[in-house]
């Protein structure tokens, strides 16, 4: 799947990336600055890109094994500190509810509820980035608490209080946040009270029940039914557990399309979404019939080269565009670029997870075509090398931001997860 060669110069060179992300107290990024949050950031990447701490990328980051546990702890709290405590309505317009995540906080410790800003606090929100913070940063924030709890059995962590709050209460608080549907299981929004679904599509438009924030809720259902059980409360652990198995249940009934894959959203933007699908089989929140007819399809779009270039990996098929115009259906930026029909390196290792289930060979020809635009794009090669980029097109020979921390860190987790599958299996 991935010689051990590759796995070791991906390590090295998402090791470099992350150091390159690292922001310590009194350094400022271009005109952003100086750090006087009293901890060490990391951003989500290098050079000048992002100046600022976004709580998505550290935590998608995590098992890369690449952020020390000092680290880890001080973005957990960097976090906590700046939940809101208290409902308030932005003078845009939009709506921060008690419990709400910041999507990033500024290199001076605002916490920016909303994408579209690097440091606006006043000017944050607003209709074109919804009237709800991002929504998935709530998921994140359990993720974070979890890698830092289940490997000690730690539960001291649980009742450490953060402004006169206990840790477990600003959990549980976060989960709430991000309305569900009558039922109380699938994340959902509709234009009156919209908020991203996933960061990494928040300049797209998603209204109905939402594919990626549901499959992160189901997630963060299981490391709460975890962190309960450490705590001691098995009643609560059983009710999270109970949660997750019902998102699981829903997810194929609501989000199945005609081609196998999952839709990112019933109602605006509703198109197949390969992420979404990569992800939940990746992450293992899918009935096992139902990861198989998703990892099919994910197959043959590859084979028929509609969702991948140089190893990097689109969120929407080339051939289930909206229209000659448009990937999604709803998108902020032109078709080809960004979130809009780019392609990103950060789902290639969900992608060839899946395919692996189905067609190891066509996914070790993907995992080969990404190494080798990272080795042949490799940004410590000098300053006109920019790869990791976040995400590049053919078109014009696209590329945005270098040295992007995701591109690296999320597909070596994967890799790594094949890898040691791989080697049990030889062994």
């Amino acid at each position: 799947m991935i010689s051990s060669g590759d796995l070791d110069f991906l390590q090295d060179l998402a090791g470099a990336v992350v150091e390159s992300s690292r922001v310590r107290q009194g350094e400022s990024i271009g005109q952003f600055g100086p750090n006087i949050t009293g901890k060490k950031l990391i951003r989500p990447g290098g050079r000048n890109c992002y100046p600022a701490f976004w709580i998505r990328d550290f935590a998608m980051s995590l098992e890369s094994g690449l952020i020390s546990r000092e680290e880890q702890l001080d973005a957990l709290l960097l976090t906590a500190e700046h939940q809101a405590i208290i409902d308030w309505h932005t003078p845009s317009g939009s709506f921060v509810p008690r419990g709400a995540i910041a999507d990033h906080i500024s290199f001076d410790g605002k916490p920016i509820f909303f994408p579209g800003t690097i440091d606006d606090y006043e000017g944050q929100g607003g209709n074109k980035w919804g009237y709800l913070p991002s929504l998935d940063d709530h998921f994140y924030f359990i993720e974070m608490a979890w890698h830092l709890i289940i490997p000690g059995n730690d539960k001291r962590l649980l009742e450490l209080t953060i402004k006169g709050i206990s840790l477990a209460e600003r959990l549980e608080a976060a989960f709430a946040v991000p309305p569900t549907d009558a039922d109380g299981i699938l994340v959902c929004c509709d234009e009156a009270n919209r908020g991203v679904s996933f960061g990494f599509s928040d300049s797209i438009t998603h209204t109905g029940n939402l594919l990626f924030c549901s499959l992160l809720r189901c997630r963060a259902a299981r490391q709460l039914g975890e962190i309960f059980r450490v705590k001691g409360d098995y009643d609560k652990s059983e009710s999270y557990k109970h949660i997750a198995s019902r998102i699981s249940e829903n997810i194929p009934q609501v989000f199945s399309n005609a081609d196998g894959l999952l839709c990112s959203s019933t109602g605006k933007s509703s198109q197949p979404d390969v992420w979404g699908s990569a992800f939940a089989v990746y992450s293992e929140l899918l009935l096992e019939s139902v990861s198989v007819v998703v990892s099919k399809a994910l197959t043959q779009a590859l084979e028929h080269g509609t969702i991948a270039w140089k190893g990097n990996i689109r969120h929407v098929p080339e051939d289930a565009d909206f229209n000659a115009a448009t990937a999604w259906e709803i998108a902020s930026t032109a078709k080809n670029t960004y979130q809009n029909g780019a392609y990103w390196g950060t789902a290639t290792g969900w992608v060839a997870y899946a395919v692996t289930q189905v067609n190891e060979v066509l996914a070790a020809d993907l995992i080969r075509e990404y190494i080798k635009e990272l080795r042949e794009g490799d940004f410590r090669q000098g300053a006109e090398f920019g790869s990791p980029w976040e995400c590049i097109h053919y078109d014009g020979d696209y590329k945005q931001n270098p040295v992007y921390m995701t591109s690296v860190t999320c597909p070596l987790i994967a890799f790594r997860r094949l890898y040691s599958i791989r080697l049990k299996i030889l062994t």
